[in-house]
């Protein structure tokens, strides 16, 4: 008797289940699912060329010499342009003569385009404070991207030195992004320098290209008649 009255109770939510399927915002099926499958090694047996061990591709930590003590690592105190011209006199800016000339005149009279740029903050560290992000113009459309942390103990030290062709530049999270030319038409190539607490420098990360966008050409207008209509 029990069982008879379970099977009575059930019909009903069967019939409506089934009445529900292939309706609209019901469950029909997608067919087979296609098998999961791993890559496939083409020819295996072939000795294939050796990888050469990784190269960094940055730059070691450089002190800057002649610049006074930044106090609270606060790089926010640090004029870009003095620091420039401190490693441009130390040697160690590593730019073109003329961009040299170029940041010994910034701020003489009568003035000239000053080839050191706004300056960007961001922590890129990720020790709680703010680098100092500087970008210099140099010829032939280059560009070079540093970056500067400040020590315990006052000391500025240039962690990224990069000199590209530079189509733009970007901050994310604690990566700074170049954007240059990958030598195909239609094509750049994203550069990601990141901050390597082992080495204790910036360090490119990954690299993709990708296709630039391109605008569609625009429609022929038809002429215009002297009422505005079409000739």
């Amino acid at each position: 008797m029990r069982a008879s009255v379970l099977r009575a109770a059930l019909l009903p939510v069967a019939v409506l289940l089934a009445a529900g399927c292939g309706e609209s915002g019901g469950l029909v099926s997608a067919g087979p699912t296609p098998t999961a499958s791993g890559p496939v090694q083409l020819w295996p047996g072939r000795r294939g060329a050796t990888v050469p061990p990784a190269d960094p591709g940055g730059v070691p930590p450089v002190y800057v010499p002649g610049l006074p003590p930044v106090r609270g690592q606060n790089v926010h105190g640090v004029d870009p342009v003095a620091l420039v011209k401190a490693e441009v006199a130390a040697g160690s800016a590593d730019v073109p003569p003329e961009t040299a000339a170029a940041v010994a005149a910034c701020g003489r009279e009568p003035a000239k385009a000053c080839p050191v740029l706004t300056p960007y903050y961001r922590d890129l560290t990720g020790n709680g404070r703010d680098e100092l992000i500087v970008g210099i113009d140099m010829p032939d459309g280059k560009m070079s991207v540093r970056v500067y942390t400040a020590d315990r103990n006052g000391l500025l030290n240039r962690i990224m030195a990069t000199t590209e062709s530079v189509v733009g530049v970007e901050l994310a999270g604690q990566d700074v992004i170049l954007r240059v030319p990958s030598g195909n038409p239609g094509y750049e190539l994203i550069t990601a320098w990141s901050w390597d607490s082992k080495e204790r420098t910036m360090l490119p990360t990954r690299e993709h290209i990708v296709r630039v966008p391109q605008a569609s050409p625009q429609e022929p207008q038809e002429p215009q008649g002297p009422q505005g209509r079409p000739a």
